[in-house]
This record gives structure tokens, C-alpha cells and sequence, in this order.
């Protein structure tokens, strides 16, 4: 393949899928003009290491990994570390909670609001893009099964952050 073919390629791989890699990035940073600097890195990046693309995964989930990881290295740049509520205990029953829907789906988005980033976006690509975890482990460089705990993890620490909000 001639090489002016392949950047071709690549410039419409860019114009097909900026928007999601951008949207991708920003859920990670909130800022949209940094998450559109992340973006463009991570195409830059991919295009340079274009060959030791292995073909795993999609390449839009190839480039996504490698936003993920430039998103990750701005925020541990820009912020102090953010306390980590594990280590709450995690007793409580679904059938405890007292709350209405509307009022229990607002408590839910305030206590995601809450969770470190990470698990915000890892939240976010399971249910709400249904990714399936064989694709969001490629993209936070994490085995399947240790985010399947870590999501049943993430629920019981909801759960039990609902609980408070409601004994308030």
C-alpha cells in the first residue's frame, strides 16, 4: 500500500470518528478544548504507531485505549488525588432503600457524580454505550474479570453513598 494511500485512510479514519474520541475523552476530562488536545495527541500517537497496530480491536477502540491513557495522564498532572471512599462498610440492602424512583435516579447521579473519574467512565462505556467488557478492559488496559468485580464493587459503594444521602 502506498504510504499517501494509508495517510488517506487515516485522515478519514479521523474525520469518521474525531467527534466520538473527543465526546470519549471530554467524559474523562469535563473540559471540552483539553479533551479536544487529548484527542488530537492520541490520533498523532496512533498514526505513528500505526504499524504495531495488532488488530485486536476495532481501531476506533485502539485509539480510544490510547486517548485513555493521555486523558489519565493530564488529570494525575493536574490534580491531587481524590479521596477513595472503599473503604466504607458496604451492608446495605437493595430493599432498604426507602426513596421514590425520580428521587433514588437523582441520588444515583450525584453519588456517580462522586466517584473518581475512572469509575465514572467505566460506568459509562458498560451501561450507557453497553461496550462490551472485553472492549472497555482494551481501552483501560485492565482484564475483564478484575472490571466485572470492579463494577460490583462501584454498585454496593452507590448503593451504600444512596443510603447515606437518604438517613440525612
Amino acid at each position: 500500500m502506498r504510504q499517501k494511500t494509508s495517510k488517506e485512510e487515516f485522515a478519514r479514519l479521523v474525520r469518521e470518528h474525531a467527534a466520538e474520541v473527543i465526546s470519549f475523552a471530554q467524559r474523562l476530562l469535563a473540559d471540552r478544548a483539553e479533551a479536544e488536545e487529548v484527542a488530537q495527541d492520541a490520533f498523532v500517537r496512533a498514526y505513528r504507531q500505526l504499524s504495531s497496530f495488532s488488530g485486536d480491536s476495532s481501531l476506533l477502540t485502539w485509539v480510544q485505549r490510547i486517548a485513555y491513557h493521555e486523558a489519565i495522564d493530564r488529570l494525575r498532572r493536574r490534580r491531587p488525588r481524590m479521596a477513595d471512599i472503599s473503604e466504607l462498610p458496604l451492608a446495605v440492602a437493595d430493599e432498604d432503600l426507602s426513596t421514590d424512583r425520580e428521587e433514588r435516579i437523582q441520588l444515583l447521579e450525584e453519588a456517580v457524580d462522586h466517584l473518581p473519574t475512572d469509575d465514572q467512565l467505566l460506568l459509562h462505556l458498560y451501561y450507557y454505550e453497553e461496550r462490551p467488557l472485553r472492549d472497555i478492559a482494551y481501552i483501560m488496559d485492565a482484564e475483564p474479570n478484575t472490571l466485572s468485580a470492579r463494577l460490583y464493587r462501584i454498585r454496593k459503594r452507590l448503593l451504600h453513598m444512596i443510603k447515606l444521602k437518604e438517613n440525612e
